[in-house]
């Protein structure tokens, strides 16, 4: 990367993480912030905000208003947005609206573009994105993808069940995975303005993250009838579009809680350089020295991996290997990273009088979404064993 980009990059983080501190940290009691997830009116307050910055969807293509980050730049920004989990909710570059805005801007034709990808762009909706099903259709495995889209003349009529739908509760639009034929790879992915009374939401699920606009609902589409329109790419390539948003989303995943991580072992290391213990300070004991240390050398490599996997992305490469990789190291990095942190604080970790407690249980979740890490291992080990690893 050359000097001057390097420098650029590193001053627009270096103007999130500020704005994040100063603006948005103050946010994190607004009781606004509830157990689904941030409500719809302090996303327009935060965004607001963000807005006075300049810093609203950075990602977004120029076209749309956004600066057009490559991967690299994401990387620094978005870990800079993640010291506060409301930080990525501000400036527009959450899941699963960060990863839809990508898929969008591919794969969209142009209409589609100007009526779904410049609204999300310009934070005036939300959106979610409906593939993941409840037993026995597709969790980890998509070739269990359950949904189906019947032919019905020149359009589609789709019927099927979801869950673990994030941001569907007050989504402006969803994409919609559905089978339209026999084969294991024929799916189709659909767009589909909201709300719908043929997309109605069963229940919001209970789930121990709190971070997510919306929360996770379980969805189920009854006789929903589309026209051709609404086919997002070609029909019978949904899968091949997943891989186009799954790896960068999986990456921004990444960036946006090592941010998270970095919070907790900042808050951890004040409090054992301040705490006294059994004569001196807690840092000055060797058993929480060692976990700071570990924390440390945890957010260094995560960063190292997140780094690489960015390059190779802007390179052009598909990323798969890496994406997987990294989402393995990232997400048992900084897990382990949350738990040091709570543990060094004792009963205050517990409690709610530092944002660690909460942040330990998001990234638990973390662990599982976008792909449990025995999944990202079974699948590389087995590109290993075939010489493709």
């Amino acid at each position: 990367m050359q000097a001057t980009a390097h420098a650029e990059i590193e001053a627009l983080a270096a103007r999130v993480r500020t704005f994040v501190r100063d603006e948005i940290v103050p946010f994190e009691s607004d009781p606004r912030w509830g157990e689904h997830g941030p409500s719809d009116d302090l996303r327009a307050d935060l965004n607001a905000e963000a807005h006075a910055a300049g810093l609203l969807a950075p990602h977004a293509p120029k076209a749309y208003g956004g600066l057009e980050l490559s991967h690299v730049a994401k990387a620094a920004v978005f870990e800079a947005a993640g010291y506060s989990m409301l930080g990525p909710v501000a400036l527009h570059i959450q899941a699963p609206d960060e990863g839809n805005l990508h898929l969008l801007s591919v794969v969209a034709n142009p209409t589609q573009k100007e009526q779904f990808l410049r609204p999300l762009a310009e934070a005036r909706v939300r959106s979610c994105f409906a593939m993941t099903e409840p037993p026995p259709g597709a969790g980890s495995d998509p070739a269990m993808l359950a949904t189906r889209a019947a032919r019905d003349g020149d359009g589609f009529i789709i019927s099927g069940r979801k869950w673990l739908t994030t941001g569907a509760d007050g989504a402006g639009f969803t994409i919609i995975m559905a089978r339209t034929g026999n084969a294991p790879g024929d799916a189709t992915m659909f767009l589909v303005p909201l709300p719908n009374p043929a997309f109605r939401i069963v229940r919001r699920l209970d789930t121990m993250d709190t971070s997510f606009m919306g929360g996770h609902a379980e969805i189920e589409i009854d006789g929903l009838c589309v026209g051709p329109d609404a086919v997002l790419g070609e029909a019978g390539k949904g899968f091949r579009y997943a891989q186009v948003r799954l790896a960068p989303a999986r990456l921004t995943h990444c960036m946006r809680w090592l941010g998270s991580a970095v919070r907790a072992h900042e808050i951890a290391t004040g409090y054992a350089r301040n705490r006294m213990a059994f004569g001196s300070r807690l840092g000055d004991h060797e058993g929480v020295s060692f976990m700071l240390a570990d924390n440390a050398m945890d957010i260094h490599v995560t960063r190292l991996a997140i780094r690489h996997c960015a390059e190779v992305l802007d390179r052009g490469g598909h990323a798969a290997t890496e994406s997987s990789m990294t989402k393995v190291i990232a997400s048992e990095a900084i897990m382990r990273v949350a738990d040091r942190s709570l543990q060094i604080l004792g009963g205050l970790g517990m409690t709610r009088d530092t944002v660690v407690e909460r942040i330990f249980r998001d990234v638990r979740a973390f662990r599982i979404y976008d792909g449990p890490s025995e999944v990202h291992r079974w699948s590389l080990g087995r590109r290993i064993v075939e010489g493709k690893g």
